[in-house]
């Protein structure tokens, strides 16, 4: 089962650690942290100077640090690199998961990658017609085969020419016997933070990998930059230049961590200005807010503190449900959202519900929601969701359902609220939503708004 039933989920979380003392074992805490991000497979790649050793598993970071297999590879480590995935493209097996390791003209390479490389495929038939042989289908392997045929006389200028010709999202680490190398795509899409510890440097797709750590932010990543991290230090170029950024605005919406700091702001502090901007543009008469949780709970917050409207817990999530005992002779989808979600009838009965929700993908889940908590005893239930209606596809690293299975694609909010069985439904607008991001022309909203940067291209 899907952790999230009916939502979206993004690619994967990278992280790296230059330098210091137990750099598996810290990797492996900051991937901890990054586990939302990705819980199909996780994997470490780390050199100890004269090879780089990699430890991959399917499932959770759990485990892949209860197998045994990272104590192989920890002794005498300096730097590594570290990736928990979630498939948006390519199928969900060991071949898939990164980091990938190859040996190539220039030694050992590794990387891991997070995004979308829109481009992989036309580029892929390419190489396979000049007699290119692949082991999976990731389009991280279709990268490390360009840097590989590239004519470059040295490693870092291969990355260099190799990401020039990649089109989509891409945050890439990649790890040699002595040093690590960094890009992020001209656009910027996904989030990549920079820090520092002591002698360490530290990169992860969210700050709150470094919190666990003790590292310091630094900085962002800056979109299309180049970082080479080696003994002698950090060098910084800028290697792609748009005219533009086009920072994901699902990143605030849903996916990060609201205690993370991602394209230099606050998930938290973003989340709860758009639960208020709701609340201003779409007010109800209710007597408590409650949040689908998790994610949505900050939104919900920012909405009860804005309309003065109590703010409640009325429904639980369950952490610990795997997929087992699910009875195919029943409902199964309502099966797996009860399973999941469970109403406290308390808190309910007799009331006016306002649910708060992050976003409304098919509806087929909330909409069993909405009816848990008609049982439960609520007398009326209006939702609210704190951003705009998704209509458009997404190809920049999210596993995005087609446009025909969006339902905001196919009817209007009253027929949204109808289906949903609800008194009311409201949205966040897309200038709203732009506007709590304080830099609103900074943002990419295409699954929002249908406008891609550059027309899709990278």
């Amino acid at each position: 089962m899907r952790d999230e039933l009916d939502k979206m989920h993004e690619e994967c979380g990278v992280m790296g650690i230059f330098n210091g003392d137990s750099v598996v074992r810290n990797l492996a805490m900051g991937l901890y942290a990054l586990q939302h991000r990705g819980q199909e497979s996780a994997g470490i790649a780390v050199t100890d100077g004269e090879k780089v050793r990699v430890s991959k598993s399917m499932g959770l970071v759990a485990n892949l640090a209860n197998s045994g297999k990272l104590d192989n590879i920890a002794e005498n480590g300096f730097a590594a690199i570290g990736h928990v995935r979630y498939s948006s493209t390519g199928s969900r097996t060991l071949a898939n998961a990164q980091p990938m390791l190859v040996s190539c003209k220039w030694g050992y390479l590794a990387v891991a990658q997070n995004g979308n490389i829109i481009n992989a495929q036309e580029l892929r038939a390419e190489m396979e017609s000049n007699g290119h042989i692949f082991q999976s289908t990731s389009d991280s392997e279709i990268l490390l085969h360009e840097i590989s045929r590239t004519k470059a006389d040295n490693l870092p200028d291969a990355i260099r020419i190799a990401v020039k010709k990649f089109k989509g999202s891409f945050c890439l680490l990649f790890l040699t016997n002595d040093s690590m190398y960094v890009v992020r795509d001209g656009f910027g899409y996904r989030p990549l933070c920079f820090g520092k510890k002591n002698d360490s440097w530290a990169l992860a797709s969210e700050s709150c990998a470094f919190d666990l750590l003790g590292v310091d932010y630094v900085r962002d990543i800056q979109p299309g930059e180049f970082l080479s991290i080696s003994k002698d230090g950090v060098r910084s170029e800028q290697l792609i230049k748009k005219d533009r950024k086009a920072f994901c605005i699902f990143e605030f919406v849903y996916f990060a961590r609201p205690d993370s700091k991602i394209f230099e702001q606050s998930a938290d502090k973003i989340r709860r200005k758009m639960g208020k901007k709701l609340a201003e543009e779409s007010p109800v008469d209710a007597d408590i807010v409650i949040p689908c949780p998790d994610s949505s709970t900050t939104a919900a917050i920012g909405y009860s503190q804005a309309s003065g409207i109590r703010f409640e817990i009325g429904l639980l999530r369950n952490h610990y449900v795997g997929r087992t005992f699910i009875d195919p002779s029943q409902n199964v989808r309502e099966q797996k959202v009860k399973l999941k979600f469970n109403t406290i009838s308390g808190v309910l009965k007799d009331k006016k519900v306002c649910l708060v929700d992050d976003s409304i993908v098919r509806g087929t889940t909330l909409k069993i929601i909405c009816k848990m908590l008609r049982e439960a005893g609520a007398r009326e239930v209006h939702v609210r969701i704190a951003s705009p209606p998704v209509r458009f596809p997404c190809s920049f690293g999210m596993d995005f359902p087609t446009p025909g299975e969006l339902v905001a694609n196919a009817l209007e909010p009253k027929e949204v609220a109808k289906l949903l069985g609800v008194e009311s439904l409201g949205y966040l607008s897309v200038d709203g939503m732009r506007e709590c991001t304080g830099s609103p022309d900074d943002f990419c909203g295409a699954c929002f708004d249908g406008i891609y940067p550059e027309n899709g291209e990278a």
